[in-house]
Formats: C-alpha cells, sequence, structure tokens
C-alpha cells in the first residue's frame, strides 16, 4: 500500500473509532482548560487496542477504511479521498451533542476537603457583595470628570461613556506605547487582541514593534501586575480595573482622533491618579451608599453561605480594604444589622496585598461611629471591628494557620498569592466571568465549532508530513480554514479581546496565576450552598502531553464515555460527578 493510502487509511480509522466509541465528547470545553485533550490524545486512541478493535469489525468502519485504503498513484484520486475523510469527519461532528456544565459548580485545581476546613474567611468586594453593571459605569464617569476637572483634560471627554464589553480582566496595557492586549500563559501576545485607544493595531505593526509576538520576562508586570521598577506592563487583575481599560482606551482614542500630541506614560498615571481618587476619597463609596439597591445584588445568596457555616460551626473572618461605614451599610443590606454577629473577626481598610507581607503595622480598634481607638490590640474579640493590622499578628492572635483555613477573594495576586504561596492557606476565587462563559460554551454553536475545530486540527496534523503536491494542496486549504476559525472562537466570548481563560488554543496569562495560586475557583460564593461540608473537590487528571489516558473522561451527567469495551460507572445517588448536589 503506498504511503498516502496508509495514512489515509489510518485517518478513516482514527474518525470512525472517536465516532463510535464516543471519544468527541471527551473533546468538548467542559472546563476551561481542557480544550487541548484531544489533541494531546488523538494517537493515543488506539482503533487495534483490545478495548477498540471490536468496532472495527462493524460494517461501517471496515467499508469508510476501504474507501481510502486502495493504492493509486493518480494525484486526483488521492486529494478525492482526502476530501471525502474530511467531509466525513465534519459530517460526523455536526451530530455530536454533550451535556452542558453546570455555571454553579466548582472547580478544582488542587485536591481539597472541606472535611478539613475548620476557618472560612472571605474578601468584601465581589466576594460577599456583588456589584451590578452600574458601579462601572458610576467609576468610569467620576474617573472621566476628575481627568476634566482636577487635570484640565478637554472638555470633550464627556462625551465617551463606558462600554460594558470591550475589555476582560487580565489584560496587560503597554504603558510607554499605550497598547492594552492580551497576552498567553507563555509571554505571547495574542495577535488581534491589540488595541491603541478603541481600535485594534494591524497584525504586523503589532510585530514590527514587539520584534515578533513575545514579550520578554523583563518588561512584564512585577508579582501584584503592577507596572514598577523599570516595568513598562501593567496587568488588570481587578473587577474594578474594567473602567480604568476602558477610560484608558478613551483618552488615547479621544488624544488620536484629534490629532493631539501626548505622553502615554503621564496619560496612564493621570487615568490611575484619577481611579484611585474614586476609590481614596471615598466618592464612590457614598454614591453606592446612597442608592445602595441601585449597586449591590445576589445579597440573600451570600447570606444563606454564611448562615450555613455558621450553623456547622466553622470559624469566619472578614478581611477587606474597603472602610468600615461601606462595609456595613452594604452587609447590612446584604445580611441584616446583625451581620458582624456570624463573623468571629472583621477587618477593614486592610490595606491588601501589603498586609499579608507587612509585620509593622499594628491593629487598631474601629467604634461604630467609626473613631479610630488607639490601645494596643491583646486579642480579636468577635463583634469588634479592627482596622490595618498584619497578617503576621492576625497569625498570632487568631492560631489560625496552614491547610485548615479556605479564604475567598476575587483578586488572583492581592487576595489569594501570598496565603498560598507563604502561609499555607487554602484558597478559592471567585470568578463571576465565569457564568457567562461556561453558558457560550454550553451553546450549540460553540460546541460544534471547536469540535470541529479539533477535527480539523488532528487532520492536519496527521497528513502534514506527506509533501506530494496533491496532499499538501489539500492541507493548505485545510490550514486555511483553521486559522479563518480562531477569530471566532474569540469573538463569541468578546468581540475585542475573546476569553478571559484562552489565547485561541493556550490559557492565557490570567489562567496561569488562576491555576497556581487558587486551590478552587467559582461564579460566584453561593456554589457553595450545592455542596456539604464534608465534601472533598478533585481536579481532572488531564494526560499530559506523553501520556495516554488510562480511563475515559466523564461529562457533566457522571458516566463515563460509552463504548463496547468500557462498562460506564453508576450513576452518584444524589450528586454529579463533581459532588455538587443536584436540586
Amino acid at each position: 500500500m503506498a504511503p498516502l493510502s496508509r495514512s489515509l487509511s489510518s485517518l478513516a480509522r482514527h474518525t470512525e473509532c472517536l465516532r463510535r466509541v464516543g471519544v468527541f465528547r471527551s473533546f468538548l470545553p467542559n472546563h476551561p482548560f481542557r480544550c487541548g485533550w484531544w489533541k494531546r490524545n488523538f494517537k493515543a486512541v488506539s482503533c487495534g487496542g483490545a478495548g477498540v478493535q471490536p468496532l472495527l469489525q462493524q460494517r461501517g468502519a471496515k467499508n469508510c477504511a476501504a474507501s481510502v485504503s486502495s493504492s493509486s498513484s493518480d494525484g486526483q484520486d488521492a486529494t478525492e479521498r482526502l476530501w471525502s475523510v474530511y467531509s466525513e469527519t465534519k459530517r460526523q461532528t455536526e451530530v455530536i451533542s454533550t451535556s452542558a456544565v453546570d455555571p454553579d459548580t466548582i472547580f478544582a485545581n488542587n485536591e481539597m476537603s472541606l472535611r478539613d476546613i475548620e476557618i472560612y474567611g472571605f474578601d468584601y468586594d465581589y466576594t460577599l457583595a456583588f456589584y451590578s453593571s452600574h458601579l462601572h459605569t458610576l467609576i468610569f464617569d467620576i474617573a472621566r470628570d476628575i481627568l476634566i476637572n482636577n487635570h484640565r483634560y478637554p472638555e470633550e471627554l464627556r462625551k465617551y461613556e463606558y462600554i460594558p464589553d470591550f475589555a476582560v480582566r487580565g489584560l496587560h496595557y503597554d504603558v510607554q506605547k499605550a497598547l492594552l492586549m492580551k497576552i498567553d500563559a507563555f509571554h505571547y501576545i495574542q495577535l488581534g487582541t491589540v488595541y491603541r485607544g478603541l481600535h485594534p493595531m494591524p497584525d504586523e505593526e503589532v510585530i514590527a514593534m514587539y520584534e515578533g509576538s513575545h514579550v520578554p520576562l523583563e518588561i512584564m508586570s512585577d508579582f501584584y501586575g503592577k507596572s514598577t521598577h523599570g516595568h513598562t506592563m501593567k496587568q488588570f487583575m481587578d473587577i474594578f480595573s474594567l473602567p480604568e481599560m476602558t477610560l484608558l482606551s478613551c483618552v488615547n482614542d479621544f488624544f488620536m482622533r484629534h490629532n493631539i500630541d501626548y505622553e502615554p506614560v503621564h496619560l496612564y498615571k493621570d487615568v490611575k491618579e484619577a481611579i484611585r481618587d474614586v476609590h481614596v476619597k471615598g466618592i464612590m463609596y457614598r454614591a453606592v451608599e446612597a442608592d445602595i439597591g441601585k449597586y449591590i445584588c445576589y445579597g440573600e445568596q451570600s447570606h444563606a453561605v454564611l448562615k450555613k457555616l455558621s450553623a456547622h460551626g466553622k470559624k469566619m473572618f472578614l478581611i477587606t480594604n474597603s472602610p468600615f461605614d461601606f462595609v456595613d451599610r452594604g452587609m447590612s443590606f446584604i445580611v441584616g444589622k446583625d451581620w458582624r454577629d456570624l463573623f468571629d473577626v472583621v477587618i477593614v481598610q486592610a490595606d491588601k496585598p501589603s498586609f499579608f507581607n507587612d509585620r509593622r503595622k499594628p491593629f487598631r480598634r474601629v467604634t461604630d461611629k467609626g473613631v479610630l481607638l488607639w490601645d494596643r490590640i491583646h486579642r480579636l474579640e468577635k463583634g469588634e471591628i479592627y482596622k490595618q493590622g498584619n497578617l503576621y499578628e492576625f497569625l498570632r492572635l487568631t492560631g489560625w494557620r496552614g491547610s485548615k483555613v479556605l479564604y475567598f477573594g476575587d483578586h488572583i495576586y492581592s487576595d489569594l498569592a501570598d496565603l498560598t504561596l507563604k502561609h499555607g492557606w487554602r484558597t478559592g476565587a471567585i470568578i463571576p466571568e465565569l457564568r457567562k462563559e461556561i453558558k457560550i460554551m454550553n451553546t450549540p454553536q460553540y460546541v460544534h465549532m471547536m469540535t470541529w475545530l479539533q477535527a480539523l486540527t488532528v487532520l492536519i496534523e496527521q497528513m502534514q508530513a506527506h509533501r506530494d503536491p496533491a496532499t499538501q494542496a489539500v492541507v493548505e486549504e485545510w490550514i486555511k480554514e483553521r486559522e479563518a476559525m480562531k477569530p471566532q472562537t474569540k469573538d463569541i466570548f468578546n468581540a475585542q479581546f475573546g476569553s478571559l481563560f484562552r489565547t485561541y488554543h493556550n490559557p492565557t496569562y490570567f489562567s496561569r496565576r488562576l491555576s497556581r495560586f487558587a486551590d478552587i475557583y467559582m461564579a460566584s460564593i453561593s456554589c457553595m450552598l450545592n455542596y456539604d461540608l464534608q465534601h472533598t473537590f478533585f481536579p481532572r487528571r488531564t494526560p499530559l502531553q506523553h501520556e495516554a489516558p488510562f480511563w475515559p473522561e466523564q461529562d457533566s451527567s457522571g458516566f463515563g464515555v460509552s463504548s463496547s469495551s468500557f462498562s460506564p460507572p453508576p450513576p452518584l445517588a444524589e450528586s454529579d460527578h463533581t459532588g455538587k448536589f443536584k436540586s
């Protein structure tokens, strides 16, 4: 048999096996970091294996293989056979279905059992208190007006309004070049996501500016995502930073549109200062307190989580950078006037992440009227409010150390990094964007698109070694189609920057930090209501590049991939494969 015919036959056998064994279901992105599963394991699915071989004896598999296995020296015949395999593969991907992922699932990066957790800690903003989209508009408007009124920026800037779907969290901003972009886990810029102002930069210009698409480590931001000590990149990891990115882009857009010379570094510092003033000067806090119902949502769910933990005798504490009056107003709205009874320790204006590293700042007690007392703190008492302090003193006074503590926060750096790296606490990341992205990933449009993209990638990978003109011409067509599909996988999430978790195939820089610093992550703290407090979270054992799968992946119903040789595990009586109890 000619080499090309053997490869075509192999492709046909693989395609038929994948269809009949149901492996396509495992390729679907039931987890933000699983889209590469198929490519890694395509060759590991052996049609000659003991479990799959019986399938090949069926008439369909025989006919499919036979249609491409005859020897041929004619390039036209080879081309027709390649396109035949292409068409059959595409047809099969179009009928694939999968069980949807529940957006209320808690996902694990590291094995963790709730039975070991005795103390639960919480951030406040975007952890216990979730805000409506009105808050980002408020921050944008206030900061824009500060630029105009305090920094003497042009009055015409008032024409710019907040664009809710412009930016996503985790982007990098090149302070010196005034470029906003998304970078992957390997420090490569995702071409097509580089914006100057409100308009994308051509790929050729980006490549010329950076002499490629790789960003060297020495110009990346520091550990907490800041642009300091000669670094030129700032990473925006805070949900509150969405208005800041949008304002930066709008001001850049205005200056470029009006052909006004400006210094990008000064513009960045002015916008940064304006955003800081919104928080530090209390402008945002007063506005939210004045209309709490407009800005805060999901209160009843956070309350239910706190009550559940309290009922099970768990210790709880709150550490937030927000001031007491703001927290008190919000928690009274979410929980009630007696919210402090639920917490064993409450710390406000903690100045995270310095709180986790500084050994010098002492705790000060704050009265109900906001008066700061100067007595030395010898113990942290329930019902009292404390300001500033540091984690080392907190550990000394409470004795709450190590893996019996689980702390929840939304900021990967400021809330979670030091706790897991230096102190051994368990950490839970709150990622509100996760719910929207999972809903998109559950749509038939996305499922079919990603299944076909992965199938097409395998076809290209299998045939690229053949250098005869007929094969290469077909493979080039497949490559063009694959490249044309990649922007679609971005735009379905966000037209400018795509998914928070992926740059096409690779994880984003944000994803990399999330997987490193968070034991578990979820869309909101309310997801805890779906699990009992004895539950153990297990991360999926996703095969490494050189590993073969030892057991078929499970879908979200709890069943393994079906085949003639695999018996699916029995369905769980009360919960799905994550252990999350069904309603």
